[in-house]
């Protein structure tokens, strides 16, 4: 399955739409303005909250976590590393791996050592647009989420 993330760029806050490959939309993305540290919503086509991601306050090194249901689900930590930017997922859907260039945003997604979804970042566009690959279509809301909550967690100017 393919989707793809496109973040709305003349809006209050974050939005995001997420479209299939007949551009219906599948997904919505909203934060919340008045809030205690960013926090995203992702909703199905229907409106129904899927996960939300909530940036936790730390002092150097940003960190997210995904929840469905007010259940933690996912944290996504960046590392302390020289000259590169490297991230940890720590999940109950398994063991993450994440291979690639983040800095472009070009990366693959395994879970447990098996492929679980990629990434690629399209340049020639307004606001921040991603094609994302996932093989297994009812993981789907996890997956945006996950990117989401580490495009956020590499490059929003707030946390660096």
């Amino acid at each position: 399955m393919k989707l793809y993330l496109k973040q709305r760029i003349f809006s209050l806050g974050d939005k995001y739409d997420i479209y299939d490959v007949n551009e219906n939309t599948i997904f919505n993305v909203e934060s919340e303005l008045f809030s205690f540290g960013p926090k995203l919503h992702l909703y199905d086509s229907s409106g129904n909250e899927l996960y939300y991601i909530k940036r936790r306050i730390t002092f150097f090194l940003a960190q997210y976590e995904i929840y469905r249901h007010n259940d933690l689900c996912a944290t996504i930590q960046q590392e302390l590393t020289f000259f590169r930017k490297e991230l940890s997922v720590e999940s109950d859907h398994g063991q993450f791996a994440i291979n690639g260039d983040f800095l472009s945003m070009d990366y693959t997604l395994t879970r447990n050592g098996a492929y679980f979804g990629s990434v690629q970042k399209k340049w020639l566009s307004w606001g921040d647009s991603y094609e994302i690959d996932i093989p297994d279509s009812e993981d789907a809301g996890f997956v945006c989420a996950l990117v989401i909550a580490i495009d956020n967690c590499l490059h929003n100017d707030s946390n660096n």
